[in-house]
């Protein structure tokens, strides 16, 4: 590139645990949009503003100094005194926000760059609608409750309460550190400042949140030393303890480091999780919550990276899930949740987040990531202390996941409020007829089968190492009438790849899809189809350059800059990439890997989105943003993990004290070490790297005997 491009949302955003605050770039917040102060689904500040002597402030810079604070850098505009005028950038203004589970600390700074004595009202605007996430999102706000402010001259406290029958949120804002006593009047808080020529002002503004009863405080520390702090420690924990990458393709660098800086950013403080063991919210800004499909995903990117990872979202997903059956909430006993939220509409039933259930291939994910965390960590004790709901996750898929015994797994809600669409692809005209039309339920998506069809064979070879034989031929036997009877069904000769899915008349849908992509990553396809599949999805109406579309080009629905009905998606790619890599398709894997390491390089500290549009890729073109994609997005950051495994093989074998690898760079990445690679107990660092065409690696940390490859030119071979 001759150019650097940085693409992303005209935002500024930071996010701690359940609460997030999402501003202009100037930090303000302006009515009416979807920006604000969150805590636990509800929007605490829906406007902020601040004057001087009742004009705004302009912006010089601003950005992110860690994923929980920020700053901003603002001059004053030309405003009249009654000492005289007061020219244009003669005042500057720094506001810094830090935030935690507790609430948020925002410090101002005000300096003097004139030559005269300035005196002037800053005024500080703040409004609360504590309206609900979901409705905020719709741009539907009901106010139901009643929101009463008061001020506490004495102690300089602004305090505003919301309250509906029992569901009561608040947000008090108490000035600190100033010897400027403030007023309030007008929804302004207000301060007398006078300042001379190159003098200082500074004072905190410090919001506690209170849910129900319950107060939680804001750090009391400036956000100058809020890099010391324990949500800082927790990164610096996080990023030391996982995989380290070094590699001469400074893009995929780059990429890797901020894949890890976001995974931390997300994490959610979830009773019974730690530092080290924790479970991600889905993305920033829509989706800070606790997800049962974006969870157990996240889990098998991050594999490569931290082989304990997966044990958060086993132990809280474990937790909840269902135990009866629940129309309201699309629940039957066994199901693996979908979402859960915590605010005023889910308080009061009115959506049924509580958790909702309404997601068809969660609890196969879950299954095929308790196998996957075994087997990178070697521990029998996560087996024992889930194989109670792994067997009802077995249960369900037999009971309510083939919901006509045909043999094949179908969804379909029977809430009200329900989606229509449960597999990841769950936008409710994602899934189409070749005409454009929309697929009614129940309807069965090809993915779906592969996923448990993986999920069986997982599973027999866990009740192997169990010593129940019995149990593993039963599974296994399952698994291969389901390959067969899928392949025999899904499969049309004349297009050479899987239909998307089965109507409810059972009818393949013909549509051109990625989803055939996860069939391949989950290995129900046949090795002799595997050719097909792969060349029908490198074709240009699947292939962007960027990435594999969602939908076709050439398909009457599609649109680049749709939410799943053209666009890209990285962890797609990803699960892809995987599935290309598994039946031996190392160009294409590669390329995948290719494209989407150098997309993210245009993104904004190359930080990747949700999705981008799925437009082509030519010399003149760069990747576009999807205008709410969430960023940042715990599968679209762990991505570039699953992208990595596909490089270099990866497949851990913890019971065994084994690590293969079937390494292949691709000419882009010639070099490549990884540090602090773990496979059961053993820590390893191994490097990578191309001669000609081949790739050789070194075990150079570790016990090299651990590891075994098949490409190794000074390793043992792979048995």
């Amino acid at each position: 590139m001759a150019l650097e491009i940085a693409i992303g949302p005209p935002r500024l955003a930071i996010n701690q645990g359940l609460n997030f605050l999402v501003t202009q770039q100037d930090g303000q917040i302006a009515w009416p949009t979807h920006q604000g102060l969150y805590a636990s689904d509800t929007r605490l500040v829906s406007t902020w503003q601040i004057y001087a002597n009742g004009e705004p402030w302009d912006l010089l810079n601003s950005g992110n100094i860690a994923h929980f604070a920020a700053k901003i850098y603002l001059v004053n505009r030309a405003f009249a005194t009654e000492a005289g005028p007061v020219r244009s950038g003669d005042l500057g203004l720094l506001i810094g926000r830090a935030l935690d589970q507790g609430g948020l600390h925002e410090d101002l700074d005000l300096v003097n760059h004139g030559r005269d004595i300035i005196q002037f009202n800053l005024e500080v605007g703040i409004r609360s609608d504590f309206a609900d996430l979901f409705e905020v999102k719709a741009d539907d706000i009901v106010r139901r409750g009643r929101i009463v402010t008061d001020w506490d001259q004495r102690n300089s406290r602004l305090r505003t309460t919301y309250a509906n029958q029992d569901f009561r949120r608040a947000i008090t804002v108490t000035v600190r550190r100033t010897l400027t006593r403030p007023v309030y009047a007008n929804g302004r808080i207000s301060f007398d400042v006078k300042l001379e020529p190159g003098a200082t002002w500074h004072t905190c503004l410090l919001y506690d949140f209170s849910q129900d009863h319950t107060i939680r405080r804001a750090q009391r520390a400036c956000v100058d030393k809020c890099l010391n702090s324990k949500a800082a420690k927790r990164v610096a924990a996080w990023r030391r303890a996982g995989c380290k990458l070094s590699t001469s393709n400074d893009q995929f660098r780059q990429l890797y480091n901020q894949a890890i800086e976001d995974m931390a950013a997300l994490r959610l403080p979830i009773e019974g999780t730690d530092e080290m063991e924790y479970v991600p919210a889905a993305g920033l800004p829509w989706f800070i919550g606790l997800f049962g499909r974006d969870s157990l995903i996240v889990s098998l990117q991050n594999a490569l990276v931290y082989p304990d990872f997966a044990r958060g979202a086993l132990d809280v997903l474990g937790r909840f899930q269902a135990t009866s059956r629940d129309d309201f909430r699309d629940a039957e006993p066994g199901k693996i949740m979908h979402e859960l939220r915590t605010g005023e509409l889910a308080h009061f039933h009115l959506v049924p987040h509580t958790p909702y259930y309404g997601t068809a291939d969660a609890t196969p994910l879950y299954l095929i990531v308790l196998h996957n965390a075994w087997r990178c960590t070697g521990d029998d004790r996560l087996l024992d202390r889930h194989i109670e709901t792994a067997e009802k996750c077995l249960d369900w898929i037999d009971r309510y996941g083939d919901r006509d015994g045909d043999g094949f797994q179908e969804y379909e809600t029977r809430s009200r409020l329900g989606y229509e669409n449960q597999s990841w692809k769950d936008a409710s005209d994602a899934v189409v007829y070749p005409d454009g039309s929309a697929v009614r339920g129940p309807k069965a998506l090809c993915e779906l089968q592969g996923y448990v069809y993986d999920a069986w064979q997982r599973m027999a070879e866990i009740y192997d190492a169990r010593g129940n034989k019995p149990r593993a031929e039963q599974l296994r036997g399952k698994a291969r009438t389901l390959f067969e009877r899928f392949n025999d069904v899904f499969w049309d000769e004349a297009s050479g790849f899987y239909a998307f899915a089965l109507d409810s008349n059972k009818s393949p849908v013909l549509s051109i899809t990625s989803n055939p992509g996860h069939c391949l990553w989950s290995g129900i396809v046949p090795q002799e189809r595997a050719a097909k599949v792969v060349q029908r999805m490198m074709r240009p109406d699947m292939w962007s350059g960027w990435g594999i579309r969602t939908l076709s080009a050439d398909h009457p629905a599609y649109n680049p800059n749709s939410y799943q009905t053209g666009s890209v998606w990285p962890h797609d790619n990803g699960l892809i990439a995987l599935g290309f890599r598994r039946y031996g398709f190392f160009e294409e894997a590669a390329r995948l890997a290719g494209d989407v390491s150098g997309a993210a390089s245009y993104f904004m500290q190359h930080r990747m989105p949700e999705l981008y549009a799925g437009s082509p890729r030519t010399p003149t073109t760069f990747p576009v943003q999807y205008k709410r994609a969430n960023v940042p997005q715990a599968w679209a950051a762990g991505s570039c993990f699953a992208l990595l495994q596909a490089i270099i093989g990866f497949q851990p074998d913890g019971p065994n004290g084994k690590l293969y690898l079937d390494p292949k760079l691709p000419d882009w990445m010639p070099e490549l070490a990884l540090r602090d690679m773990r496979v059961g107990r053993e820590r390893l660092d191994i490097q990578f790297w191309r001669e000609k065409e081949t790739t050789c690696w070194k075990v150079v940390g570790g016990d090299p005997t651990t590891v075994a490859a098949r490409t190794c030119a000074t390793g043992p071979r792979l048995a």
